[in-house]
């Protein structure tokens, strides 16, 4: 598979998680949250939008602790001038990453990329795309795509 890396500007993963849906399924002995149509989660600057997502959470004694988003649908994220979109998406809040599944677009300004698979690392700021996606998932043929803007130089 190809690779190819691009820069995003880290996030508190730490920051409060902020949702709005239209219907809520509350799965307590399951430890989850399942929400539905046109759902929206924003936690500092960083916003993920999709059809369907499961919130997998913790109790902690005297609150909850959100571990895992699992969004399907459409998937959205957006973080300033940068643009994600697939089919399916995983955000580990313990690790840090996300990771977008089957038919990515990567818009960063007026570059873009494409690809099959795309883990963004939270910590280090890093986007990895690769042509790969999950088993079953057509892509470009296994091989990153995409166009550079480069500044006009004079001759």
């Amino acid at each position: 598979c190809s690779n190819s890396t691009n820069r995003m500007i880290p996030i508190n993963s730490n920051a409060p998680v902020d949702f709005t849906a239209g219907s809520l399924e509350l799965q307590d002995r399951a430890d989850r949250v399942v929400l539905a149509g046109g759902v929206t989660v924003t936690q500092a600057g960083l916003v993920l939008k999709s059809s369907r997502l499961t919130a997998a959470y913790s109790s902690n004694g005297g609150g909850t602790d959100v571990e895992r988003l699992d969004a399907t649908g459409g998937v959205t994220i957006t973080k300033d001038d940068l643009r994600a979109t697939s089919n399916s998406a995983i955000y580990d809040l313990n690790a840090n990453l996300i990771t977008l599944i089957g038919g990515v677009k990567l818009t960063q300004g007026a570059n873009r990329l494409s690809g099959g698979r795309l883990v963004i690392d939270l910590n280090s700021g890093r986007s990895t795309i690769n042509g790969g996606g999950a088993p079953g998932v057509t892509n470009s043929g296994g091989r990153v795509t995409g166009t550079f803007t480069v500044p006009q130089r004079k001759n």
